[in-house]
């Protein structure tokens, strides 16, 4: 008989996580996930007339490959109804992100990621809609036109952004999401993920893309939300449930919850008294740090409830040393950043892009943190930071001396005189400003300066510089000839017949990656000076050109023995059959041809 009662547990504990599931699902709504298969034998009620409509406005996002005076590329063309669908192909009406594959993260320049990142946050770049009419929505179709899969979670706000009122609360609910799958085929398609159904209505949407695994640039049309004005209910009758709703928790569900309780985690009051603390009292200090530090910030919540032990280890500064909230920013607002104050006086690396929008950090309670825990930053991640103003750059300046790294990215809400505050960080080593409203009139005047004062310049990045002339260029070479990166994509006043680009590569011999994108004038002349000077050149982009010969390229391919990507997309001399030929002569090397629609 001694086998049946562990069987009779194994049983019990079976039936009573089916019970705990049913009563989820019917007061959070049923998860309609294609990986789920919950059978219901009811329908909504009441029926609605469902409502279809196109994103009206684009509100925000992170990154576009387009320039912000311009239509093409940019993620504004995602508002309203398809210019482009279901046509595939490359169109410049489409909505296009900055980036695509693991070139960007393998350049000199590229990050090392934060620890306790989740394993589940793949998110590199976002996009927020706007609809007319507030719906509880039953389905979102994305129209992708080129290379789609992308797109890996889609979430929706309770926030009207059309209201005249400010809400009391702002909520983020995750539709759908999935880790980034390959899309094999680049043609287009309507993509429409099973989405689970939520408790308020919204006419605010948002896409966050992974394009780690595409081959090039995903293009999105347009985004078609389908909902009804009433909430549907549902019925609590279920007739079967799959084995894999078994799970605990969605990891979505369970970050949400654990950082929903932050500032309550932590409360001494919550935890037991214990007389002993287990085999961890005969543990080096040293030790169960170590193997808390693998945790991630809400793991560290959950666990510093257990014991005091325990909660004395996951309230230590060094566990907070480097410390990245972004793939928390629906949850982080003013009292998260309060009651991490004292475990965050030791923080070096801080990552709070994305958070603190719509009211969730205020001015004072930025600072407040700043004016805290900021004298050990050495690197601070602000992209998409819209709460930031001039008083936020001041007392970045003023309380944060060690730090090197500052990533301002797409914080388009700043004054043009708020950077000021800049100069006074003496210790910069890397700053990004992309889509910032820093007013530069003279680009040759500031080539110029860096290559009298940067001697030092590894990285510089001029993507679609407007006026910078072979004047600047060859001030900048002569002054920086450290540099291992430097990017000049979509810079129309420069031209090879001034020799800009054969000054490049004889003064630059250091040159990892270069970036000419859609610069029709690269010739021949260009890719063998680059061959004969600069062998560890890495990255290659010269989409566009018109002049460049397979023979040309055969002589780079030879050289630079350490080259990875080569971009030669609508070089109109290099067609599919020579692509082939050096791919079979160069199978390390990928080799990208996108061709015109």
């Amino acid at each position: 008989m001694s086998p049946v009662f562990p069987m009779l547990t194994v049983l019990s504990m079976f039936y009573y996580i089916c019970l705990r599931r049913q009563a989820r699902t019917a007061t959070r709504g049923e998860m309609m996930n294609s990986r789920r298969a919950i059978e219901s034998n009811s329908r909504a009620l009441p029926i609605n007339v469902e409502i279809v409509q196109y994103a009206k406005e684009v509100l925000d996002f992170s990154s576009h490959y387009g320039s912000e005076n311009s239509m093409s590329y940019t993620m504004w063309n995602l508002a309203g109804i398809p210019n482009v669908y279901p046509s595939s192909g490359d169109f410049t009406q489409t909505a296009v992100f900055r980036t695509y594959g693991t070139w960007w993260d393998q350049c000199p320049s590229a990050q090392l990621p934060f620890k306790r990142t989740p394993p589940n946050f793949y998110s590199q770049d976002y996009v927020e809609l706007a609809f007319e009419e507030p719906v509880y929505p039953t389905a979102v179709h994305v129209l992708e036109t080129y290379h789609p899969g992308a797109v890996i979670r889609i979430l929706a706000c309770s926030a009207n952004p059309y209201s005249q009122n400010t809400p009391a609360e702002v909520r983020w609910e995750v539709l759908w999401s999935d880790a980034p799958t390959k899309v094999n085929s680049p043609q287009a398609r309507q993509f429409t993920p099973c989405i689970k159904q939520i408790d308020f209505p919204t006419n605010l949407i948002r896409l966050e893309v992974n394009s780690s695994l595409q081959d090039y640039y995903t293009e999105l049309d347009a985004v078609v939300l389908h909902g009804v004005k009433e909430r549907p209910v549902l019925s609590l009758k279920t007739s079967m449930i799959h084995i894999n709703d078994l799970d605990e928790e969605e990891d979505e569900e369970k970050n949400g919850s654990e950082m929903d309780n932050l500032n309550k985690q932590f409360s001494l009051a919550a935890l037991r008294e214990w007389t002993t603390n287990g085999y961890f009292d005969k543990l080096p200090y040293e030790l169960i740090q170590l193997i808390l530090s693998h945790l991630t910030i809400p793991d560290l919540c959950r666990l510093a409830q257990t014991c005091k032990l325990l909660y004395r280890h996951c309230c230590d500064p060094l566990q907070y040393i480097h410390l990245s909230l972004q793939p928390y920013w629906t949850k982080i607002n003013d009292t998260s950043l309060e009651y991490l104050l004292s475990r965050c006086t030791l923080v070096q690396w801080l990552n709070l892009s994305w958070t603190g929008n719509r009211g969730a950090i205020s001015v004072s309670g930025f600072s407040r943190f700043m004016k805290v825990c900021g004298s050990e930053l050495v690197r601070l991640e602000l992209a998409c930071g819209h709460f930031l103003n001039e008083t936020c750059l001041e007392v970045i300046a003023e309380m944060c001396p060690n730090l090197q790294e500052l990533n301002l990215s797409s914080c388009d809400k700043l004054p043009p005189h708020a950077f000021n505050h800049i100069a006074k960080v003496c210790n910069l080593k890397r700053l990004i400003l992309y889509r910032t409203k820093v007013e530069i009139e003279d680009y040759d005047l500031i080539a110029s300066m860096m290559g009298a004062k940067c001697k030092k310049l590894r990285t510089l990045d001029l993507w679609r510089c407007k006026n910078i002339t072979e004047n600047g260029i060859a001030e900048l070479a002569s002054g920086c000839q450290l540099l291992e990166e430097l990017d000049l994509g979509w810079c129309p006043t420069l031209q090879s017949s001034t020799g800009c680009f054969t000054s490049l590569a004889r003064k630059l011999p250091n040159l990892q990656k270069l970036f000419l994108t859609a610069n029709r004038s690269v010739c021949d002349t260009d890719i063998e000076e680059l061959a004969a000077n600069c062998t560890r050149l890495q990255q290659l982009d010269i989409l566009g050109t018109r002049m460049v010969s397979p023979a040309s390229l055969r002589k780079l391919l030879e050289s630079c023995k350490d080259l990875s990507l080569l971009d030669v997309s609508f070089c109109s001399q290099i067609d599919n059959r020579v692509v082939l030929e050096l791919n079979a002569s160069f199978p390390n090397v990928f080799i990208k041809k996108s061709f015109t629609q």
